[in-house]
């Protein structure tokens, strides 16, 4: 074995290659008009006025409510986030003389805000329909409650806001674990997928990816409009998944728990094959779990796809089957039993009594009617 380990060599893996993130983690923009429109927000809120600046841009997916602004201390407002007016800004503003509340007004509007959200069902001020409709700055009124406006506004935002990418690759939900297949083209990505779709698992996107990370280093995925529920199989042509499988055979989006990286079967490159070093890739910033799997003619490769979807909800469950193995093997060689014969049988190691002096047992005694060693029965399931 050691004189050929100078034939073996790790190609660089497509993962490794993926470009540097900090572009691509850069916070984006969206106007006011795309928050308003989205259809959580459309649903409950109400533009009343301020359609001239609904252009104006939003950068930050956490809202600002400080009452203090009208009070005449604009310290700290940030314009480009939306501005949220409660029940306790407009019992406040209601307690001024009118020439107090209109300079109030007067000075959040000249910060030009992106954005203002009358909550609870409040009928606006005119002066704040006035002093709004006169500089341009959007105005919109829910019958929320305040807390339940913000909660609804973080969510469009966070959405909105949230950093993204296209990859080439096929997203799959197997068992409930979102692989996403990447690899050079025509290696056989969409095949896997394909054999996967007829063992009853669920197709997301295939050729074209677009990935958004959200709140938690969540990576979730979904397909181009243009190209949902399609497959591209080479020979046959461009197919309608849902067509063909069924509703049930598709999904609109799903998280990405496991990368794995299919490559042509190299005789000389040295793939993983006990499974101790636990790989991962960064995807918008967020660390992936990642496996190499390479594809050869023979392998059956909706098996081998299921199992490594199968692997990861164990090791998430912190069963690692390999380190668990590994950790027997060491035991095994420096002839230690961990945690005595209980614990030593409960997980299938050798006890006390398989340790016994050759002859301590009949050969009667030891051999059970499926061949079962020391009365302990290895032919169903629990070897």
């Amino acid at each position: 074995m050691a004189a050929a380990t100078h034939l073996m060599y790790n190609p660089p893996a497509i993962m490794d290659s993926i470009p540097d993130q900090s572009s691509v983690l850069s916070m984006p923009e969206i106007r006011s008009a795309q928050l308003l429109e989205a259809p959580e927000i459309a649903s409950t809120f109400t533009l009343v006025t301020g359609e001239a600046g609904l252009e104006r841009t939003l950068n930050h997916p956490r809202v600002q409510k400080s009452g203090l602004v009208f009070a005449g201390h604009l310290h700290g407002i940030v314009p480009t986030r939306v501005q949220v007016i409660g029940e306790t800004e407009s019992s406040f503003l209601a307690t001024l003389s009118p020439e107090a509340r209109l300079a109030g007004l007067r000075g959040l509007v000249s910060l030009e805000p992106s954005l203002l959200v009358l909550t609870r069902g409040i009928e606006p001020f005119d002066d704040l329909v006035a002093v709004c409709e006169e500089s341009g700055t959007p105005l919109a009124t829910t019958k929320e409650r305040s807390s339940q406006a913000i909660n609804r506004l973080h969510s469009a935002l966070d959405w909105l806001l949230a950093p993204r990418r296209t990859i080439h690759g096929v997203l799959l939900d197997v068992h409930g674990v979102g692989l996403l297949l990447i690899g050079p083209s025509a290696v056989g990505k969409s095949e896997c997928a394909l054999f996967l779709l007829e063992r009853g698992h669920r197709l997301v996107a295939d050729d074209r990816v677009e990935l958004v990370r959200l709140p938690g280093d969540v990576i979730e995925g979904s397909s181009p409009a243009l190209l949902r529920n399609h497959l591209e199989l080479r020979g046959i042509g461009i197919v309608n998944v849902r067509d063909l499988f069924g509703a049930a055979a598709v999904r609109e989006r799903k998280n990405v728990n496991l990368v794995i990286e299919l490559c042509q079967f190299d005789e000389l490159e040295n793939y993983d094959r006990l499974g101790l070093e636990d790989r991962s890739v960064e995807l918008l910033g967020a660390s992936i779990p990642s496996l190499r799997i390479p594809i050869r003619p023979g392998r059956n490769m909706a098996v081998i796809l299921e199992v490594a979807a199968r692997n990861h909800l164990l090791k998430i469950q912190g069963r690692h089957a390999a380190q668990r193995f590994v950790k027997r093997l060491e035991e095994e060689l420096m002839g230690e039993s961990v945690g005595g014969d209980g614990e030593a049988e409960a997980i299938g190691l050798p006890t006390s009594e398989s340790h016994a002096p050759a002859g301590a047992l009949s050969l009667e005694e030891g051999k059970g009617e499926r061949g079962d060693v020391g009365g302990k029965d290895f032919g169903e399931g629990e070897g």
